[in-house]
């Protein structure tokens, strides 16, 4: 399980990453209410990876593996 929770926060990291440019893009065409959009999508992507990366570590730290 904790394999997955480490695939999952990388998925989410990249989503945010990718995100992030996709708003930088529509950003400079111009495209201002988009690139809120799409920055307001990257940040919950980001905030569900740090959330699974702090389950991660807490569970490492019980487990002794900190």
């Amino acid at each position: 399980m904790p394999q997955s929770l480490h695939a999952r926060a990388s998925e989410l990291h990249d989503l945010a990453i990718h995100t992030h440019q996709a708003a930088a893009v529509a950003h400079g065409h111009g495209d201002h209410l988009t690139a809120h959009e799409l920055s307001k999508q990257a940040l919950e992507h980001s905030m569900n990876a740090a959330g699974i990366a702090e389950k991660l570590a807490a569970e490492a730290s019980k487990s002794g593996n900190l």
